[in-house]
């Protein structure tokens, strides 16, 4: 079966990173881990190719060539998902979708033209899928039915399938779920509370075929709480360490965890050793009230600043995300967040407007009031500048002008530069640079064999391109060079062990440039189409539940 795999393309987004991209000549950051997953989960002696659309076209050489056509996404995708879908049929294509928007919304218009649906996790509905067809059925839909799969027995991402070149980091994962109940996240809904990983042999083997295949960057972890289950986590860290070792570091490492990350310094310094540079923190707001409103539990147990700032001291960046529209909110959040990040120095904050996404607790008691909203921009897709899906508890006009306000001036170029200076400041040196060196001292006293040495990406003429066009632009042509050069010469001063990735994080600004006049205009017009505003709705605390499990 020649089977053509196409990842639909994405709108812009606080994640498209395109001019840093440009700087540094790739076309996406990452690429589409669950699709060469269903790769490797088909027959292996089907020819496949796969297309990454933000990427490049399909060709019409590939589309002849299909027999079968394979998309999968996530609901910011889906309008290039039916543009994929409707492509596919009139050439006479079958289509067979799945991933996390057509499993939440099977039903969705822009899957009508679909022939099969592939819904829930495909270790389970991609066999069903494989024997409908082998039977001649042209149509059918395939569910999990609640079961979740065991993930120690999924095979190897097909990486082969990629245009690595594309990409500036690879996607790797450990573990699926999360044990918290946030009302409005829909991973729970995905993949369950009871969070289920794979063996540290397999993610071994999972490096090593990239390893295997040239991959020298950055790689990121896509557990949406890797520390959702710390014992197995803290089973893998000694294996990755050694792996790490044995081949000269060859890869940095990112993740998501939850902020209780903080309260576990074992944990900490075991991802240091095996050179995490960054996590992200769903933080969502400063605001106690809000969060257990959203129960969001797991955030109010200690300071979410001390926290931050213990994660930071083991030498691991921080990102996070924050959330503006909850129920019972305070005028004034948006300016709470921007306080809160300015006084933890975060460089990466990601901020969107409260959507509720389908069948997720908070959808299903909005649908119950009858306060969702579904012909709102947000149906388009869901990203960091729809407004919210539903009717809130305050001004949704007051919502939008607080977060487009907030998003500005986090990223405004000079405010940037000072936040990313105090951050870095405070970063210690990267612990595997000293692992390295003590075992190469460790050698060289005993007299043994060649001591470990770095095997990760190399600075290219790419890179000191991209390094020159950072340096004309924010610290020669704009207003911001006293700032930049002031910077550059504090951390060669004070911190030069950081000052690499300082550079590299300084150089995000181009895209912040960009995308906060992005976040402006996409506001400032859906404000301007909305109606007047309808009631408010009241003010009703979520009920607080016990976790069971």
């Amino acid at each position: 079966m020649r089977t053509l795999l196409i990842y639909p393309e994405f709108p812009k987004t606080f994640w498209s990173y395109e001019k840093i991209l440009d700087l540094v000549n790739r076309k996406v950051l990452l690429p589409p881990l669950g699709l060469v997953t269903v790769a490797a989960l088909l027959p292996q002696q089907w020819e496949m190719k796969l297309v990454d659309r933000n990427v490049r076209e399909v060709t019409e050489a590939e589309w002849a060539w299909a027999e079968l056509v394979v998309i999968s996404g996530m609901i910011v995708q889906k309008a290039d998902m039916a543009e994929q879908i409707a492509r596919a049929r009139g050439r006479g294509l079958p289509v067979a979708v799945g991933g996390p928007f057509a499993s939440s919304t099977p039903d969705a218009p822009e899957l009508e033209g679909a022939d099969f649906k592939v819904l829930d996790e495909g270790e389970i509905t991609l066999p069903m899928f494989v024997e409908a067809l082998e039977r001649g059925e042209t149509s059918g839909r395939f569910t999990a039915d609640g079961e979740k799969p065991d993930v120690t027995s999924t095979p190897v991402p097909r990486y082969d399938l990629l245009e690595l070149d594309a990409y500036s980091e690879m996607s790797v994962q450990f573990s699926r779920g999360c044990p918290f109940n946030c009302e409005f996240c829909d991973i729970i809904v995905l993949y369950g509370r009871k969070p289920r990983t794979k063996t540290p042999e397999q993610l071994i083997t999972e490096l090593q075929c990239l390893y295997d295949l040239g991959w020298r960057r950055s790689v990121f972890l896509v557990d949406d709480n890797f520390i959702g289950n710390k014992r197995n986590v803290k089973l893998l860290m000694p294996a990755l360490r050694a792996w790490q070792i044995e081949h000269g570091y060859p890869f940095s490492f990112a993740t998501e965890a939850s902020v209780d990350l903080a309260a576990d310094q074992e944990l900490m310094d075991q991802m240091a050793d095996c050179r995490f540079e960054s996590v992200f923190l769903g933080i969502e707001t400063p605001d106690a009230a809000s969060l257990e409103t959203a129960r969001k539990l797991q955030n109010t147990r200690s300071s979410l600043e001390e926290s931050v700032e213990k994660i930071t001291a083991s030498g691991l960046r921080v990102m996070a995300g924050f959330i503006i529209g909850f129920d019972g909110e305070q005028r004034g959040a948006g300016q709470r967040i921007v306080e809160f990040v300015n006084r933890t120095g975060i460089p990466h904050a990601m901020m969107g407007m409260l959507q509720a996404l389908p069948k997720t607790a908070l959808w299903i008691r909005l649908e119950q009031e009858g306060r969702l909203i579904q012909d709102t921009a947000a149906a388009k897709g869901v990203n960091q500048t729809n407004l919210l899906n539903f009717v809130p508890t305050r001004p949704i006009r007051d919502i939008a002008n607080e977060y487009m306000e907030a998003f500005s001036e986090l990223y405004e170029p000079n405010a940037y530069i000072d936040r990313v200076y105090s951050y870095f400041l405070k970063l210690p040196p990267q612990r595997y640079k000293q692992i390295l060196k003590e075992l190469a001292q460790k050698a060289e006293a005993e007299g043994g064999g060649a001591p470990p040495r770095s095997n990760g990406k190399r600075t290219s003429w790419v890179d000191l391109r991209a390094l020159a066009i950072v340096v004309w632009r924010q610290g020669l042509r704009r207003n911001t060079r006293w700032r930049f050069w002031r910077a550059l010469i504090g951390m060669a001063r004070h911190n030069p062990a950081r000052f690499t990735g300082f550079i590299s994080i300084l150089a995000h600004s181009e895209h912040f440039l960009e995308y906060r006049k992005i976040v402006r205009q996409e506001i400032e017009e859906q404000i301007a189409a909305l109606p007047p505003d309808p009631p408010l709705a009241p003010v009703v605390a979520a009920p607080v539940l016990v976790p069971t499990s």
